[in-house]
Formats: C-alpha cells, structure tokens, sequence
C-alpha cells in the first residue's frame, strides 16, 4: 500500500539498516536516538489520556510502557515500531476495572499475553493477509482522524498564549526542516516552546496536569484476587479483546511500517513478542498495551528511525523522565505534544486515497469498505471494531460479486438426444445457489452432460446443488454424467455426493 508521502518524498533513509551498522556510524547512531528521545515525549500526553480511560494512576501506564517499549525493541518482529499503554486496549480493560476494580487487571492481562503468544507459536499472524487493500486505508485514515480529534481540547478554547504557542509549534515543525536537517523539528519545538513557557513564567497547561508525576519506581504487582472460576469469569471476556485487539492493531501497524520502508517483518515474533511484554508489564506496570501507529510515524516518519536503536532509546528516555526528570517532564506544555502529534494525524492519512479522481476510479465497493472501517473506527473509538466491520463488508460484497459468475453454456447435439454444459467459476456456498437457474430440466433430451473443467468445487453446498440438479432431472427421467473435475474437486465430490441432506 502506498502512503501519501512516497510521491512527494522518495525514502531518502536507507530501509535496510541493521543494529550493528548503526552502532558503527556516529550519524546513523545520533538519528537513531534523536529518533528515540522526540517518541519517547511524544508517548507522554496520550498514555496518560489513556490512563484516564483505562481507569488507573497514570504512573502505572507510563511504567508499563517503558515496559512494553523495552522488551519489544528485544523481542518485536518490526524494527522501529514503537509499542506502549495504547488506548484501544484503554477501552477494552476500563468496562472491567469500573465495574470490579484494579485488582483484575493483572490476569486479565497475563491471560491476554498467553493468548497472544499462542497466536503468535502457532502462525496464526498469516490471517493478516485475509485483510483487504481497502480495510487497511480505512484503518490508516481513521486512525488519523482519531490521533487529530484527541489533540484538538488541548488547543481550542484555550487561552490566546496557547494558541501562540501552538502557532509557533506548527512553524518549527513544518519550516525548520527546510533549513535544518540534523535535529528533528519536534524535539526542537518542545525544548523551545518549554523553555519559552518556563523562561517567561507563562502558564499555560503542561503535562503536570494531566495526572500525579511522582518520581521512582513502583514495585512489582502482586496478585490480589483468587485464582478461581470466579475470576475466570471475569477477567476472561477482557483477556480476549485485550489479546485480539492488541493484535490486529499491532499486526495491522507493522505492515504499514513495512510499506513505509519497503522491508520485511515476522508477524509471527510480532506476535509472540507482544504476548510476552503484555505479561511482564502486568506484573511491573499493570496495564497492557499494543503498537501506537502515531508514535510510530513520529519515529520512522519524522525521526527517519529504522532500527530497534530508536525503540529501545524511546523506552530508556521514557524511563529517565518518569523516575528522575519527572518534574521536568511535568513542564512540558500539553499544546507542544498537540501540535506535534497533529503534524502526525495529516501524515497518517492517505490522501491519495480520498482524492476524487482516485475514488472515481475505484470500485464503489472497495470505497464502501473503506468508509465504511472509517465511520466505524471514528465513531466507536474501537479500531478493532472498525476493522472487523470492514472485513466482513468486504467478505459479503466480495461473495456477493463472485456468487453471479457462475455461467453455462448450453450445447445440444445435431441429433437432439444428449445435451451438453459447460459450467465455468468457481462453485461454492453463494454462487452453487445460482447454479439451479442455468438448467431446462423440463425441456432437455435424457442424456445430460455437465462439464466442470473450468469449474472448482470449494464447499459441501456445492456437492449439495449438484446433487440437487442430478436428482431434478432423474425426476424428469434423465441421466447426468459429470465430467471434467480436477483431482481435489472430483475426491471431494465422491466423498460428500448423496451423503449430504
């Protein structure tokens, strides 16, 4: 899939770099951990907005993103993508915590992570390619939409110096680029915007207000409800969302990163990788999460991060402002981060494929689907919601296509005692119904032929319409003789034919 930057932008960053290149190159190292530090405060604002949702100390989801963070720069399948408290799975784990507290979130979460790695052990990621063109650009635009519309509290209806700040933002963001190259912009654009705030004694909301910055570590978690059935039968509903939801958004945000910078990943470790940094953050964080596809694009976009280097700076920044630059962090304007990751939210989005010539184009169907995961996703909040809507669109419109090319063709001898047709398409549930309609039962000689060879039978419901069309005519006193099926077609046939009701 093609991203709105690839035409305008060629990849100026080599996309094959390995960790070991980037530890013998000064530059290469220095882009990386730039990279690494500008994700690291762009992870700030929206684990602790997520943290609200989720219903815990905002302290416990910045822990168990340094967490997250951290193991997966070890053990991910995608190099540079950037996993944290994410909040779609917020959404899923905050129902759980108000109605029977904390105290559940630690095995709901450690179940989530067993789940994930036993998706990830038995292949089970190679269901990513059942997902379409169309879902995907839906995933991505409303993703987009969503990152933009989180930020905007942060900057409307706020103060005239806020708005100042943010302009100010936007130009050191969008311009310094032009002229400066060796430091990203956004980590320009926060140290200068905070130190402005902080120099001129303006006051304006920062990230202290988000929530309580403590400085040091929490301990370990310790498990505070009985291992029970009763507790399996709470935490269970949770731990599948957690475990599917966190999968599909991390799943779906590696292959974007791998068109991004045209190289490969392991869903596979990916997925593994996920269920085991869920489980260490459970017991020493408390909450899970999943890839964050904005600070994602903060780091490979706009960090033009390609290797574990960045993810693993991200994590170890992370933890130094959570433990001993907690009251610098605390400093921090909330409209910086805003404008920085609305920046984001336009990049995210795929222009191209909401252009007017493009949608002229395209099927009506696959824009159907498209918009369809789009107003899903946005109105929910639920990107796996959003992309389960789109695939099972895109399943129905796709069966409903395939269902009507089913064709005969009808040939009757010279002497009008046999008959012969050719079925083409591929036989299954949708289209076997049609099949019925392409036969005179009434009208045809007794010898009746129906050649398969450009046909394939894929389901018990087609062996049953075969079935079916042999026994109309034996009613009308004809034989049928089937010929032409391929090996698999014909043993499949042979096994299911009159056995079926």
């Amino acid at each position: 899939m093609s991203h709105p930057n690839d035409a305008a932008a060629p990849h100026a960053v080599d996309s094959d770099l390995s960790v070991g290149r980037v530890l013998r190159s000064p530059a290469l190292l220095t882009r990386e951990c730039l990279a690494g530090i500008i994700t690291a405060l762009a992870l700030i604002p929206e684990v602790i907005s997520f943290s609200v949702i989720a219903g815990v100390d905002p302290k416990v989801s910045l822990i168990a993103s340094v967490v997250l963070c951290l193991t997966l720069s070890v053990l991910g399948g995608r190099p540079a993508m950037v996993t944290a408290a994410a909040g779609s799975v917020a959404l899923v784990i905050g129902p759980m915590v108000h109605a029977h507290g904390v105290a559940y979130i630690l095995p709901a979460v450690v179940l989530g992570g067993v789940i994930q790695i036993l998706f990830g052990v038995a292949g089970l990621a190679r269901m990513m390619r059942y997902i379409p063109r169309s879902v995907m650009l839906g995933f991505v635009n409303a993703l987009g939409v969503l990152i933009f519309f989180a930020q905007v509290p942060h900057v409307w209806g706020q103060s005239s110096l806020v708005w100042l700040l943010f302009a100010v933002t936007l130009a050191i963001v969008l311009l310094l680029p032009r002229v400066l190259k060796s430091i990203p912009a956004p980590l320009i654009a926060i140290v200068a915007v905070t130190a402005a705030a902080w120099l001129l004694g303006w006051r304006v909301p920062d990230v202290g207000d988000e929530g309580p910055m403590s400085a040091g570590l929490p301990g370990l978690n310790a498990l505070q409800v009985p291992l029970d059935l009763t507790t399996l039968h709470i935490v269970w509903p949770t731990a599948l969302s957690i475990a599917f939801v966190g999968l599909m958004e991390s799943l779906l945000t590696a292959k974007l990163v791998d068109d991004l910078t045209d190289t490969l990943s392991s869903k596979r470790r990916e997925s593994w990788g996920l269920g085991i940094a869920n489980i260490l953050a459970a017991f020493y964080g408390g909450i899970a999460g999943c890839a964050m596809i904005g600070q994602t694009i903060v780091n490979v976009e706009l960090g033009k991060a390609r290797t574990r280097v960045s993810t693993l700076v991200a994590g170890l920044v992370l933890l130094l402002l959570v433990t001993g630059l907690s009251a610098v962090m605390a400093k921090i304007p909330m409209v910086v981060l805003a404008g920085i990751m609305m920046v984001v939210a336009v990049k995210t989005v795929n222009w191209h494929s909401l252009h007017p010539a493009t949608l002229k184009r395209m099927p009506w169907s696959e824009t159907l689907v498209m918009a369809l995961t789009i107003v899903v996703t946005v109105w929910t909040g639920n990107l796996a919601l959003g992309v389960l809507a789109g695939v099972i669109a895109a399943m129905m419109l796709f069966a409903r296509r395939i269902a009507h090319v089913i064709h005969a063709e009808r040939e009757l001898s010279a002497d009008g005692q046999s008959v012969r047709y050719t079925v083409r398409g591929p036989l299954f549930f949708a289209s076997s119904n049609d099949l019925f309609e392409h036969f005179d039962y009434g009208r045809d000689p007794q010898q009746v032929t129906i050649d398969l060879t450009h046909a394939q039978i894929w389901d018990a419901s087609s062996v049953a319409a075969l079935d079916g069309i042999e026994y109309r005519y034996q009613r009308h006193g004809a034989q049928v003789t089937l010929i032409g099926l391929d090996t698999r077609s014909n043993a499949f046939h042979r096994r299911l034919s009159g056995k079926l009701e």
